[in-house]
């Protein structure tokens, strides 16, 4: 997954529509939200035994549509925002790493 050529990729897209003028971090943000939503419809009112045999099913097109409208938006909001996603990630990792220990073992 190249990160960098996605989010180019995706720039000019919108240069090329003129929906920078609509691509502030608020609207961004909040159309990450709608799709995160989307995606959350899709699995509601499942078991959690039918939401894994999801992408065996009907849905599975309509998963990963939505998935896909999420991470367009996640990365043309750390585009606009100047977010290092690749660095910010790994350090999120990192912490999550420390905070949540494996099971039987104390933090270092």
């Amino acid at each position: 997954m190249d990160i960098d050529d996605w989010r180019r990729q995706l720039r000019t897209f919108a240069v090329q529509r003129h929906w920078e003028q609509f691509h502030t971090p608020k609207n961004l943000a909040m159309a990450l939200s709608v799709e995160a939503s989307e995606l959350q419809e899709i699995f509601q009112w499942l078991t959690p035994e039918q939401s894994f045999q999801v992408m065996s099913g009907q849905r599975a097109c309509d998963v990963e549509d939505e998935v896909a409208d999420v991470m367009i938006y996640l990365l043309r909001l750390v585009d606009i925002l100047g977010i290092d996603l690749e660095r910010v990630v790994a350090a999120k990792i990192s912490r999550n790493a420390s905070r949540f220990p494996p099971r039987g073992l104390s933090p270092s």
